[in-house]
């Protein structure tokens, strides 16, 4: 359960759509691992998908406000009702912006062990799943900005 480095916005493994997990093993359980130790390794961290590590897995591990877990092969039901609120990204460190979301996410997948899994989240914790799971979609929050709003990120990003 080694920290693994994150990888940075421009990589291309965090543009490439992943694949669903077939085989829950040994391996998967040492991916899930890594995926806590590294989100855990830093402050603010709520959420870390697999492609930020660069393995293209449909994997992700969430923990916010006293809820921890992980999802294999999440589908995500967003509510309807839509927030904005300031989001980060792990890949771009240290920069937030403003972004619709979903404010209620009923999130469904798998363990590590291919058990069932249901997570209800409202929120923060909604937020970071909707998150997530774009980044095993290969899209990145920015790519939900507005186009002069993305323009506007890209530019403090360079800077």
């Amino acid at each position: 359960m080694a920290v693994q480095p994150i990888r940075p916005f421009a990589d291309p493994v965090l543009r490439t759509v992943a694949e669903p997990v077939t085989t829950f093993d040994r391996e998967l359980r040492g991916l899930v691992k890594s995926l806590q130790a590294t989100m855990r390794a830093g402050t603010g961290r709520a959420g870390l998908a697999a492609p930020q590590l660069g393995v293209p897995l449909r994997v992700l591990a969430y923990e916010l406000d006293g809820r921890a877990g992980h999802l294999i092969n999440p589908r995500l039901e967003p509510s309807e009702r839509k927030i904005v609120a300031d989001e980060a990204c792990l890949s771009a460190p240290g920069l937030w912006w403003p972004l619709e979301r979903s404010y209620m996410v009923t999130a469904r997948g798998r363990d590590m062990f291919g058990k069932p899994v249901t997570v209800r989240a409202l929120g923060m914790l909604a937020r970071v799943l909707q998150h997530e799971a774009d980044h095993l979609d290969g899209i990145l929050f920015i790519d939900r900005l507005p186009a002069d709003e993305r323009e506007r990120f890209l530019q403090t990003a360079s800077s």
